[in-house]
């Protein structure tokens, strides 16, 4: 067997997880240090700002769940579909997370100065999260077409 086919394999199984995890990091820590700063600004209506901060976290729980749908043994006629899946839906995932927290974060900001604007300002976030969502459910399709043993 090919070792590293088989180290891409299982990096392929995890990447989804791991990549997630660093966008939902990247997304949540942006939008909540907006979320801190605009707390120093207003009087009330905090958990907007909390839950706009913790929209970014749902890639990785995506991210999880691929991983489950991916795991199988490791053999050479599975490790590259297992990379190929897993990876790029990982990036996927990880940029979806990260630009996310830009979204959350200007949210935060308009909403501390015109709380009326909340809704339409957390819109552009939500569209961003129909994009990871894609990525989530083709993985989940193509995760099915990959050997899960060596015939």
């Amino acid at each position: 067997m090919d070792t590293f086919a088989l180290m891409l394999g299982w990096a392929g199984i995890y990447g989804p997880t791991a990549l997630g995890a660093i966008g939902s990091i990247m997304g949540c820590a942006r939008a909540g240090q907006a979320a801190c700063g605009a707390m120093l600004d207003v009087e009330s209506g905090y958990g907007r700002f909390i839950a706009l901060s913790a929209l970014p976290s749902s890639q990785i729980i995506y991210g999880i769940v691929v991983m489950f749908a991916l795991n199988r043994d490791v053999t050479t006629e599975s490790a590259p579909g297992l990379f190929a899946v897993g990876i790029l839906c990982g990036l996927a995932l990880m940029a979806s997370a990260a630009f996310q927290g830009k979204c959350c974060a200007s949210a935060i900001v308009a909403t501390k100065t015109k709380p009326e604007v909340f809704g339409l300002s957390a819109a552009p976030a939500a569209i961003v999260e129909g994009f990871a969502v894609f990525a989530f459910v083709f993985a989940l399709v193509i995760a099915g077409g990959i050997p899960s043993t060596g015939t």
